[in-house]
């Protein structure tokens, strides 16, 4: 099977559509699947206005013309309604392309957090962007569910994983901090709800990885909490490693892939009972869920931190990536390889 992905999210970027896509290309080969990408990077690109971490590519239907041409996929799969999104889309809809989606952000509320943008417009448009395809894929069931209500069709199950070798628990703490520590990973901007666990009457300490709009603002607000900045593959395990609690204040987020990172590490959980938290962590006793942020947080400092690191070993992306491709197949009615082995030791057995 090939699968050309569209995606406005790529790297340098640092969330969890960049890390989904990452290693959905490195494991798909295993199940006999061909996958190429278009991204900002084959654009000239612009910072987004009050996020230059974020840059808009300058796409064009012509050379996303060209680029479906070449790579003659079976399938095209949008991850983003960005403009190499929407511009994917209407190209695949003009040729005949079949298409599935993701819906991996809560645009809507996102934007409705910065401008005076009603909800109901927002839905409107991406409604009409996700079922205009055969299919479109959500993190979690509470995400279909809000979908459904709003008007989302064909919705399907794709759940995340976690590497469980670089996140997991180590003998010692390599940052010193004093204890309890207690975690936030992620962006730093207002969609994140991060005043909300900054504010708290919390013992110990308070540490923030991540960068965005509004660290400078924090900080100063904030200077008795510890800004690392961005951190990614050891140097966060690391991080993980030395806290007791990861805190996670956001309402709007889908999923929450660092949910899985801090799990895998033996670290419990704090957050609201929403979206995102509830589906992750649900009854597994690996965090406290509370309207009291503060409650949540020292609740969760009772949590066993090995029933966390088990916890989190029910999620790889060996599975996830598997998920993926049985959309692809259902949507489409196109038969895949189920043969975990790579394409050609396959057909080599043949």
């Amino acid at each position: 099977m090939r699968v050309l992905i569209a995606t406005d999210a790529w790297r340098p970027q640092i969330n969890g559509v960049v890390r989904s896509l990452e290693y959905l290309a490195s494991e798909a080969p295993a199940f006999g699947a061909n996958l190429a990408f278009i991204t900002p990077g084959d654009f000239r690109t612009v910072p987004l206005p009050g996020y230059r971490e974020i840059r808009l590519a300058f796409a064009s239907i012509r050379r996303i013309e060209r680029a479906i041409a070449a790579a003659r996929p079976d399938s095209v799969h949008i991850a983003t309604e960005g403009p190499i999104g929407w511009i994917t889309r209407h190209v695949c809809r003009k040729r005949g392309y079949p298409f599935t989606t993701s819906y991996h952000t809560r645009f809507p509320e996102y934007l409705a957090a910065r401008l005076p943008v009603p909800l109901r417009w927002s839905y409107a448009a991406l409604r009409r962007f996700h079922n205009g395809g055969d299919g479109t894929m959500v993190g979690s069931p509470s995400l279909e569910q809000a979908l459904k209500a709003h008007g989302f069709r064909n919705l399907m199950p794709w759940t995340r994983g976690v590497d469980a070798d670089l996140f997991r628990p180590r003998a010692r703490r390599p940052l010193n901090f004093p204890e309890p520590v207690f975690l936030y990973v992620g962006r730093v901007a207002v969609e994140k709800n991060l005043e909300a666990f900054l504010a708290l009457d919390l013992p110990g300490s308070k540490v923030v990885v991540g960068d965005g709009p509004l660290r400078g603002c924090l900080q100063s607000r904030f200077p008795h909490a510890h800004f690392l900045g961005t951190r990614t593959g050891r140097a966060l395990a690391d991080v993980y490693a030395s806290a007791d609690v990861m805190v996670f204040p956001s309402l709007t987020d889908t999923f929450g892939m660092v949910l899985l990172e801090a799990l895998a590490c033996g670290l419990p959980v704090a957050a609201f009972p929403v979206m995102g938290p509830r589906d992750v962590i649900g009854e597994s006793g690996c965090g406290c869920l509370d309207p009291d942020l503060r409650r949540a947080a020292l609740g969760a400092l009772l949590v066993p931190r090995e029933k966390c690191r088990a916890y989190a070993l029910t999620f790889t992306w060996r599975e996830s990536v598997r998920q993926f491709l049985d959309n692809i197949g259902r949507a489409h009615g196109t038969p895949r390889c189920n043969d975990d082995r790579p394409a050609a030791a396959a057909s080599a057995a043949t």
